[in-house]
């Protein structure tokens, strides 16, 4: 099954003419993403509690927890094929996507593939 991720979208969402900037976007991510699965949910939890005071330590574990079960999280930022045709259906259902885009003319895993090394 394919998941979709907003982090998977920025290879589509990135303009030739700005591929100096790319690594400085990709590289972060792809840390985030080797911490969020090495990682256990209480350690992870600890880490971004900060941002969540108002939530109580154990159900911020919990709530990341899920997020694991559920393969939220990917293992790197590649968009593969498949997750784009999934994202084409689903933009197409919803009345949003008027012509779809063959996926080479779109999407570049270059700078993916590179961060995830």
């Amino acid at each position: 099954m394919s998941t979709l991720s907003p982090l998977s979208l920025f290879p589509c969402l990135l303009h030739r003419p700005h591929t100096a900037y790319v690594p400085s976007l990709f590289h972060p991510i792809q840390k985030g993403l080797d911490y969020v699965n090495s990682h256990s949910s209480e350690e992870i939890a600890k880490t971004i509690q900060p941002q969540f005071k108002e939530t109580d330590p154990q159900a911020l574990a919990k709530i990341v927890e899920r997020y694991k079960t559920q393969n939220t999280w990917k293992a790197d930022t590649v968009f593969e094929e498949e997750s784009f045709l999934l994202l084409e259906n689903i933009l197409e259902e919803g009345g949003e996507l008027p012509a779809r885009v063959p996926y080479e003319d779109l999407v570049t895993t270059e700078f993916s593939k590179k961060a995830a090394k």
